[in-house]
């Protein structure tokens, strides 16, 4: 079985990789390319929700560090 790792960055996305499926809201499949990394917005700003576009540099977004427990 293959490892998916899920990474926060430093002020900035969710990481993740490894083989994985996204579902959008209606369950449909989000079309990736196999192999290449995904980066999920997590400050809310993005224009390309769910995904990354850098808009966490222009907000000045700030996470929390270390996470909290689950």
């Amino acid at each position: 079985m293959a490892d998916v790792t899920i990474s926060l960055i430093g002020n900035g996305p969710i990481m993740v990789e490894g083989p994985i499926s996204l579902l959008d809201q209606d369950d449909n499949p989000v079309e990736l390319t196999a192999g290449k990394a995904i980066f999920l917005c997590r400050c809310g700003q993005s224009e390309e929700k769910p995904f990354c576009d850098g808009a966490h540099k222009r907000c000045g977004y700030v996470s929390t560090s270390p996470a909290p427990a689950a």
